[in-house]
């Protein structure tokens, strides 16, 4: 009874994150379609990541590999589940990372970190999707190649294009963590330097034909929406409070 209990909040829960989506999308002017939502399912169990998946939500993000390849081997038999991870990956992982099977790799923070995963999928002939992790805010605490001052985008253009044309690479886009504010709409600052980045990058390098934007969670996702999020990661106001 209990896990019918959960299932039908998970269910609640995704369907009010859904409807705040979209009614962000629409003060924004933007198409709700063309908005990701990641469910970070980091720290819950398989049985409520399958829970989502019957209420309809595929894309699912972990913080630690070890804490993901169970869940992934659980849920193998679901169609259409994807994968993505969106932690911080230590540079001694980066091969178990690559060949996890992870359908993108939000939190690419270091050339190094890009060097060893792009040589992993090489090996094995294929390309792996990621997103190159910027540090906006200038936070000491935060991982992700410094971005925080436009004067310096031009010599980080030329480290990121470098990182980008690794064999066995394919940067999709950028991914950001605002600072922890009192009010969401503080965060919305940051959301738009990195929409701006993304901006200036395009004019050299080649993100695909729709560039990925990863920002916003549940405390801020509605903000990063106005600045121009494609995905967004959402945990806490899916599966509730972390154990």
């Amino acid at each position: 009874m209990a896990e019918a209990e959960t299932a039908d909040q998970i269910r609640e829960r995704l369907l009010a994150v859904r409807q705040r989506i979209g009614a962000a999308a629409e003060r924004a002017g933007r198409d709700p379609r063309a908005i990701t939502l990641v469910a970070v399912s980091k720290t819950h169990p398989a049985v409520q990541v399958r829970a989502a998946v019957a209420a309809g939500q595929l894309v699912f993000g972990e913080n630690r590999l070890d804490e993901a390849r169970p869940k992934m081997q659980a849920l193998a038999d679901v169609a259409g589940v994807a994968w993505h991870m969106i932690g911080n990956v230590q540079s001694r992982k980066a091969r178990e990372t690559a060949e996890a099977g992870f359908g993108l790799i939000h939190s690419v923070d270091t050339p190094k970190l890009a060097e060893r995963l792009g040589r992993t999928a090489g090996e094995a002939g294929r390309q792996q999707a990621v997103l190159l992790e910027m540090n906006v805010s200038g936070e000491a605490s935060k991982a992700g190649f410094r971005a925080e001052r436009r004067d310096e985008w031009p010599a980080l253009r030329l480290e990121l294009k470098q990182a980008a044309q690794m064999r066995g690479l394919a940067v999709r886009g950028l991914m950001t963590m605002a600072p922890a504010v009192p009010d969401p709409a503080q965060a919305q600052p940051y959301f738009d330097r990195l929409r701006e980045l993304l901006d200036y990058l395009a004019e050299q390098m080649a993100f695909g034909p729709e560039p990925v934007l990863s920002m916003g969670m549940s405390d801020d996702f509605e903000a990063a929406i106005a600045a121009g999020a494609t995905m967004v990661r959402v945990g806490r106001a899916i599966f509730g409070e972390r154990d």
